[in-house]
């Protein structure tokens, strides 16, 4: 099955010439991604890759990246974190349909990760919950990808954790 997503970096100072960098990229297997380098030091990867599973579709890119780039550090793993224009365009929907559905529902509709000026869900939480809601046609690949997006940041941002602070907090957050 084919599983869209991309990898944002942070590039290192040892990062080099960027020429050299796509090269490395290709060699270490990352034919299969749109490359963008527009902003200084950062790195994004647009991958369609063809693999048999969300999980070995993102794990090979990571490791693909951590070969060709191995200072290079993950700040997102997406699709993941999306406000409702974004959640709206994947479903096909209006992003006002989507407004009423998340006001029609205030108990049932995932919680977003931030209110502000702007709400931010996690894609996978709420894409579960529209498959679980029932009428809308999801693509299992896209449901896929945004969970391993979800599983990829949640783990990048638990590294961030001391050991201790970890245990306590989770008795604590559950």
């Amino acid at each position: 099955m084919e599983y869209t997503f991309t990898l944002k970096y942070q590039l290192g100072d040892d990062a080099g010439d960027v020429d050299a960098l796509l090269e490395r990229l290709g060699a270490a297997g990352c034919t299969d991604a749109l490359v963008g380098i527009g902003q200084p030091g950062r790195l994004a990867l647009e991958f369609t890759r063809e693999a048999a599973s969300a999980e070995a579709a993102m794990h090979s890119a990571l490791a693909d990246v951590r070969r060709a780039a191995p200072s290079a550090r993950l700040i997102e793993a997406a699709p993941d974190w999306v406000g409702l224009s974004d959640v709206a365009e994947i479903v096909g929907v209006s992003r006002q349909n989507m407004r009423k559905l998340m006001l029609a529902h205030p108990g049932g509709f995932p919680a977003p990760v931030h209110e502000g000026s702007a709400a931010i869900w996690h894609l996978a939480d709420v894409l579960a919950w529209l498959q679980a809601k029932g009428g809308y046609a999801l693509a299992q690949n896209v449901c896929d990808v945004a969970r391993q997006a979800l599983h990829v940041n949640l783990a990048r941002e638990r590294q961030r954790l001391p050991p201790a602070a970890a245990k306590e907090l989770q008795a604590l957050v559950c």
